[in-house]
């Protein structure tokens, strides 16, 4: 394997180190998987006691910063021998929650090991991913002595909910966290190195008529009806314009059949598109009843380059349509974006594109990650992990090979970066 920043001693050292520890990692991760921590409720203390002994094994410390008992977050760091950039590793503990009646293969708490795969919710988000966080971190403190700058460890909770519990309260503690730049194994797949993603706008639309019953509909609008034309109107969205940097655009273009090959057809396009769905409706109480009351919640994602001023302006033209209908925000995060040149970025393709003969292409992800903290911040955060095709489904795995790889890419990353 080429090593791109010329380290090749360090870099065979750390390949050996994985190689040599292959039913560890393994045995690792399944123990990590059966340390339930769906969100919600989110309860991530067995999970982060996982981490903490693995730490301590290494003869690392940690701290805890918890604004609540139920949801800690760990945090650990150490110099190198010659000063140089701080880079941090991120990955969380919470995963998605489960339906209860929902068969699975092997358990979704089994952590099993079977087929070439370890199996179990967050196998993809993300405890795949956090696992290579941690061995990288271990690996680079058993070389220390080679190396420039600072490298931090930040295991956190409650990144699901996009609560205040986790990496926000942390930053808030520890800001020297945020660091010079920031590395996760959140999904994206073998091809995409993600250096963005599309923003959030959660709304809430509430419409009210008189009501009737359902035998005289003539005397009331139906407050339903009305919420499904809303709902329909708001796919009006879609033809907002991004206007994101001229270079970032073309990226964004030209990863367009990777991300369709990674994610499916569909996924590239709506990369620079605003998309709306309605999550939740509820609506009237009773069959023979023409409703008085339709409530739902949209979930609206934007693009690199639109701002939520011009969404909430298209927002409230299409609402005046129906003066029966009036909405609430109850949650934002903006767009977000790094610089895809900046040197972590090169090194993490290199070491992609070594380990999987692949060159990756640089986009912005779907959805949204922790990572958003850090752009908000000023401070460049990349992310590269598993393939997201598994993500949340009934029987969520990950292959061995994958997830071996994912360690390599990892490790190698922060040898290059903080050599």
């Amino acid at each position: 394997m080429a090593a791109p920043c010329g380290n090749s001693d360090l870099r065979e050292k750390v390949l050996a180190w994985i190689e040599q520890d292959r039913q560890r990692l393994v045995a690792f991760l399944a123990r990590l998987l059966q340390a339930r921590s769906d969100n919600p409720p989110g309860i991530t203390r067995e999970a982060a006691s996982v981490v903490q002994t693995l730490l301590s094994e290494e003869g690392l410390t940690c701290e805890f910063f918890n604004a609540r008992d139920d949801m800690p977050n760990i945090a650990s760091s150490f110099d190198m021998e010659a000063p140089g950039s701080h880079l941090v590793l991120n990955g969380h503990l919470d995963v998605f929650p489960i339906e209860e009646t929902e068969p699975w293969t092997h358990g979704p708490w089994s952590g099993a090991v079977a087929g070439g795969r370890i199996w179990g919710r967050g196998a993809v988000d993300m405890k795949s991913g956090t696992t290579a966080s941690i061995f990288a971190f271990i690996y680079m403190n058993r070389l220390r002595v080679h190396l420039k700058g600072r490298l931090s460890l930040t295991v956190v909770s409650d990144e699901e909910m996009f609560s205040p519990y986790g990496a926000p309260y942390l930053l808030k503690m520890r800001p020297d966290l945020y660091g010079d730049c920031c590395l996760s194994g959140e999904p994206s797949g073998e091809a995409v190195v993600r250096f963005g993603e599309r923003g959030r706008l959660w709304l809430r639309f509430t419409i009210r008529t008189p009501g009737a019953h359902a035998a005289y509909p003539y005397l009331s609008a139906s407050a339903s009806r009305i919420g499904a034309r809303l709902m329909l109107d708001l796919d009006e969205l879609s033809r907002l314009e991004p206007s994101a940097p001229a270079d970032v655009t073309s990226l964004l273009c030209k990863a367009v059949p990777a991300y369709e090959e990674t994610l499916g057809k569909g996924a590239g396009e709506i990369m620079q598109k605003v998309t709306v769905t309605a999550g939740t409706v509820h609506a009237g109480v009773k069959v023979n009843m023409v409703p008085a009351s339709c409530v739902f919640e949209a979930d609206i994602r934007l693009p690199v380059g639109l701002e939520k001023a011009d969404v909430l302006a298209a927002v409230d033209k299409i609402v005046a349509r129906y003066p029966e209908a009036s909405y609430e925000e109850f949650g934002y995060h903006a767009p977000n974006w790094c610089d895809p040149g900046h040197p972590l970025a090169q090194r993490l393709i290199e070491n992609v594109s070594a380990v999987k003969r692949n060159v990756p292409v640089r986009a912005v992800g779907l959805g949204a990650t922790d990572m958003r903290l850090w752009r908000g911040a000023g401070v460049p955060a990349f992310i590269f992990g598993p393939s997201p095709t598994m993500m949340g489904k009934r029987d969520e795995n990950v292959t061995i090979d994958e997830f071996l790889d994912l360690v390599r890419i990892h490790a190698l990353t922060a040898l290059d970066y903080l050599s």
